[in-house]
């Protein structure tokens, strides 16, 4: 009895030694998180990453739930969604009144790394001499990216509901573009992947594009396609006062440097539910330190591209060949539960 009793003893002293290391460990356990996801899926591979680093801290993660721009950030202010790390900005300034009386940005998954802007195919480029959006007043120019017979050139735009397709129908206006160019709306994987289709056949192919994304490793910049220049520099409302920075120096594969673009570059970051985070300074933390190299998501991109959809299996291959990169970021985290 005397033996079984300091032997109980000795468990629950193990016990309780045990519950604060865990506690440390897995300073998120019994914490669910419901994350989100944006419609396009070239943002799918850092979700999946966060979401694993998370699940590291012992969080519960839910399956991404897949929202647009509106829903998402209406949701997250609410609490109805706890997170995701595909706000793009300023591009997403317009949805502040929405989201920042509840949800707040925290870190940054690539800082000023989100470039957008329009491309033509080198060769086309070359031969016609387009260096902006103008040159598609051009008659010959229009008639040789002219897809459908209807005197315009064609372009693969935004679908209705992303950030880019309300800058584009403010350039349209601005530039007067519908009176020389046919924009696209479709889906826009279909759309490119159609457009590529047509490069490889020889024909001219304008589009918009935004980095990081898989069509900048298909059609390299440089030597496959070229960005080009608009016009001048007219900003959407919400990003007025930001003019200086729709022109950027170094630009690679641009026809001019520096580059008048006539978008502003995007930092990629998390947008959090406030209450959320401020009950958990490891999630704060680990957002803060946290960062994914833009080369890894063209990457992870181009292999979605190509037919490989399993975004899990790539977030997983990523963490591992990165394992103490990432393991500095949940000892920050875990240091910031203590």
């Amino acid at each position: 009895m005397f033996r079984l009793t300091k032997t109980m003893t000795a468990i629950g002293t193990a016990l309780l030694l045990a519950a604060p290391a865990m506690a440390a460990e897995k300073p998120g356990e019994g914490v669910s998180i419901q994350m989100a996801q944006p419609t396009w899926d070239t943002g799918w591979f850092q979700t999946a990453i966060y979401s694993d680093l998370l699940r590291e801290l012992g969080y519960e993660v839910s399956q991404p739930m897949t929202l647009d721009n509106p829903a998402f950030y209406q949701a997250v202010a609410f609490g109805d969604v706890t997170m995701w790390v595909d706000g793009w900005f300023p591009g997403h300034n317009s949805y502040r009144d929405t989201f920042e009386q509840g949800a707040e940005i925290v870190g940054a998954v690539a800082l000023g790394g989100a470039l957008q802007g329009y491309l033509v195919d080198k060769a086309s480029a070359e031969k016609y001499d387009i260096t902006s959006l103008d040159d598609f007043k051009r008659e010959e120019v229009r008639e040789a990216f002219d897809r459908n017979g209807d005197g315009k050139a064609d372009m693969v735009g935004c679908p209705p509901g992303w950030a880019c397709e309300e800058v584009i129908a403010h350039h349209r206006e601005a530039y007067g573009m519908d009176d020389y160019i046919n924009v696209t709306s479709a889906n826009y994987s279909a759309a490119m992947a159609d457009a590529v289709a047509a490069y490889e056949q020889g024909e001219p192919i304008l589009f918009y594009t935004w980095t990081p994304n898989w069509t900048v490793n298909e059609l390299t910049p440089g030597e496959d396609v070229v960005w080009i220049q608009v016009p001048f520099v007219d900003l959407v409302e919400t990003e007025k006062g930001l003019e200086d920075a729709a022109t950027m120096e170094g630009v690679e594969g641009c026809v001019a440097d520096p580059c008048m673009l006539g978008y502003v570059a995007n930092d990629i970051v998390p947008v959090v539910n406030s209450d959320f985070i401020k009950d958990n300074p490891a999630v704060r933390a680990l957002f803060e330190a946290a960062a994914i190299p833009l080369t890894d998501i063209y990457a992870q991109n181009a292999l979605m591209n190509e037919g490989d959809e399993d975004v899990e299996g790539h977030a997983k291959d990523w963490i591992a060949e990165n394992r103490d990169q990432v393991d500095q970021w949940l000892e920050t985290a875990r240091a910031a539960a203590e």
